[in-house]
Parts: structure tokens; C-alpha cells; sequence
């Protein structure tokens, strides 16, 4: 017996097409809700890796299963008190600490040290004009609380991040860091301009650093 076909009528695509549009608005809307999301730089606090007007991918979903890890470019929800505009809500930064690491700024090299270890950062790190390339501008020494973590832009000499806050609000810890549970996503990739396109990977020094302990 012959397998029986059946043929759309004439005109039924232009019928069903109102509906394929609202599936792909609700499933663009599931994707950026909970999946990936663009985001662009506003500002040159983490020059060199990422530049003002760049456009980031975010990845939404994977700090779902585990959390961030030292090196990683994440987008945060910054605290109020971190916030010169209050519509400016979202932060980009680098992970430097996550809970229980010892930092100190800087060594005899001027690199910033995780546990003992001391970070080479001269990969990202912005070089600024006469100035040498420091992990910080300012010293300081900390041990990041349990949930929370450490986060620095990439150009020390022009970000409002971890460093700042704790050099100004009376070397408060808590206050300087950010909680895991702000954090949106990890910026993986760097996808325009076209010309910079490039991947976001964790620098290889930060795989050296021991874990704080118990």
C-alpha cells in the first residue's frame, strides 16, 4: 500500500507564519533571559582586552552549575555604593580572588600575589603612558570572604573595582568585593568589531595558584 502524502494548501504559510514569528520571539526571549546575552563596554576600565563600544557575549547559564574562577571576565550587578550613575547597573571585571584567597599588592615586581603566588599579568594589564606596568597603583593586603569575590578592571590606573572600594571605604572587605549571587554571566567571547573578534580565555598563570586551604 502506498504511503499517503498530504500537501499544504496553497496560501497556508502567510497563515502559519504569525505564529513561527511569536515562537521566535519567545524562544530569543528564553535565550537571553537565561542563556546568552550581549553586552557592550562603556568605559576603558578593562583596556587592554576590551576597549569602549566593544560588544561582549555573555554566557548566563554556567555559573548555574559551578562558580566563577579566578582569571574569568564577568558582568555583575555592581553594589549601589559602586554605582557613579545609578543607571549604570552592570560592571565588567576580571576575577582575581574568589572566597578565602590571600591577596597582597604588590611583590618585589610589582605583581599582585593569590596565596603566595605571584600573578604575571603582563598579557592584559594596560600599559600606561609613563608609567610602569604595576598590578596596582595602590598596596594592599586581603583575604576575600566565603561567597564573595575580588575584581579588578584590567587598566588599574582608571577602574572603579575591588581595589578602589577597599582603598576608600576604610579598607572594608565586604564592602569591596561582590557577591556571587551578582554575578549575570561570564564574557566569553568579544565579537565586534569584527577586526578584535577573539575568544575571552582565562590567562594559563592563574591554573599555578593554589587554593587557599581548607
Amino acid at each position: 500500500m502506498a504511503e499517503e502524502t498530504s500537501k499544504k494548501k496553497p496560501g497556508s504559510f502567510w497563515r502559519e507564519l504569525p505564529f513561527l514569528l511569536v515562537v521566535a520571539v519567545v524562544v530569543a526571549l528564553l535565550v537571553r533571559g537565561f542563556v546568552l546575552q550581549t553586552f557592550y563596554i562603556p568605559s576603558g576600565s578593562m583596556e587592554r582586552t576590551l576597549v569602549e563600544n566593544d560588544r561582549v557575549l555573555v554566557n548566563k547559564l554556567v555559573y548555574g552549575f559551578r562558580a566563577p574562577k579566578r582569571g574569568e571576565v564577568i558582568v555583575f550587578e555592581a553594589p549601589q555604593a559602586w554605582r557613579s550613575n545609578p543607571d549604570e547597573k552592570d560592571f565588567i571585571k576580571r576575577v582575581i580572588g574568589v572566597g578565602g584567597d590571600h591577596i597582597v599588592c604588590c611583590d618585589d615586581k610589582n605583581r599582585l600575589t593569590v596565596n603566595g603566588y605571584p600573578i604575571d599579568e603582563t598579557s592584559y594589564v594596560y600599559d600606561e603612558p609613563d608609567q610602569t606596568r604595576d598590578a596596582s597603583p595602590q598596596t594592599f593586603d586581603v583575604v576575600v570572604p566565603k561567597g564573595r569575590l575580588w575584581v579588578m578592571g584590567d587598566h588599574r590606573y582608571h577602574s572603579g573595582d575591588s581595589r578602589e572600594h577597599y582603598l576608600q571605604g576604610n579598607r572594608n572587605t565586604e564592602g569591596a568585593t561582590i557577591s556571587e549571587d551578582a554575578v549575570i554571566g561570564r564574557a566569553f567571547v568579544l565579537f565586534w568589531p569584527f577586526s578584535r573578534a577573539t575568544w575571552l580565555s582565562v590567562p594559563d598563570v592563574y591554573d599555578k595558584v593554589p587554593n587557599s586551604g581548607p
